[in-house]
């Protein structure tokens, strides 16, 4: 998922996406704890895809705000 996708997306896609992402973090650490995880490269990049929807959300609520 890319910075170009994510800012076409609507802010309510943006927090559905977020709440995946959490889900899937939550289940990576999980799986991490119990040594079953077997692609340790996916925590980071889920992590920094949290990140990324969280700062386009926050992109667009400023640009939100100074529209008004």
């Amino acid at each position: 998922m890319n910075a170009q996708e994510l800012m076409d997306k609507t802010p309510d896609q943006l927090r559905e996406d977020l709440v995946q992402l959490k889900k899937e973090a939550f289940n990576l650490r999980f799986q991490a704890a119990s040594g079953a995880l077997e692609n340790t490269a996916r925590m980071r990049e889920v992590r920094r895809s949290v990140a990324r929807v969280n700062t386009i959300l926050n992109q667009k609520a400023a640009a939100a705000a100074a529209e008004a």
